[in-house]
């Protein structure tokens, strides 16, 4: 995969997101700059969240012209165009679960780059995918729906962050090429995918007791 596809799929998931942060503002009835606050804080949040805490990049989305613009198309098709309807929800699940796959993947190796251990590598990989969506929910005060309630998507994003540094650590540098993006992309996006399909996610906590016989009198 070269750098140039895996940038076109950044690309999309910023539009595709800012489109789903887009349907969420047209519900609550915002004006334009509504959208395009939501819209943009959504695309580029995750992104941005991991280059600051790495500390050795700025963040891509000032240094790219092009993030910043997807992020607006995609909020102006939002406010201009009704996003409703079973093949929009199914076409904007699908960019969106291939982006949280490479933002995953990406993510995690832009990490270990960096020098971070693979665990923090995971964890930045993770924050790529999913941290724009909490900092949507933070703004319009709804609980962050990676804390449950809805269907498996943090889980998506730390298994496609997980693949990629396993591969980045077991593969000789010449072979990896871009197969490290390819595999975590498919294994994040594809398990985001299942979830919508058949629901899936994680149990909910419940209130465990003990058990005791009662003494006979």
């Amino acid at each position: 995969m070269s750098a140039e596809t895996i940038r076109a799929l950044d690309l999309l998931g910023v539009v595709a997101n800012a489109l789903l942060a887009g349907a969420l503002a047209r519900g609550k009835r915002y004006d334009l700059i509504g959208f395009l606050i939501l819209g943009i804080i959504t695309g580029l949040g995750g992104g941005m969240i991991r280059d600051l805490l790495i500390a050795q990049y700025t963040p891509i989305a000032l240094t790219d012209p092009s993030y910043l613009a997807a992020a607006v198309v995609g909020s102006l098709i939002a406010y201009v165009y009704p996003t409703t309807g079973r093949v929009w929800r199914r076409g904007a699940r699908f960019v969106d679960a291939i982006a949280l796959g490479t933002w995953g993947a990406v993510g995690a190796q832009r990490a270990l780059a960096a020098g971070l251990s693979p665990g923090a590598a995971i964890l930045l990989g993770t924050i790529t995918g999913v941290g724009g969506g909490v900092l949507r929910d933070v703004l319009v005060r709804r609980t962050p729906m990676i804390f449950g309630g809805s269907t498996l998507y943090a889980t998506c994003a730390t298994a496609a962050a997980g693949v990629a540094v396993a591969l980045q650590l077991l593969m000789a540098p010449v072979s990896r090429g871009g197969l490290t993006t390819i595999v975590g992309t498919l294994i994040g996006g594809g398990l985001c995918l299942l979830a919508y399909k058949f629901n899936w996610s994680l149990p909910e906590a419940r209130d465990w007791r003990i058990l005791t016989r009662d003494k006979a009198d």
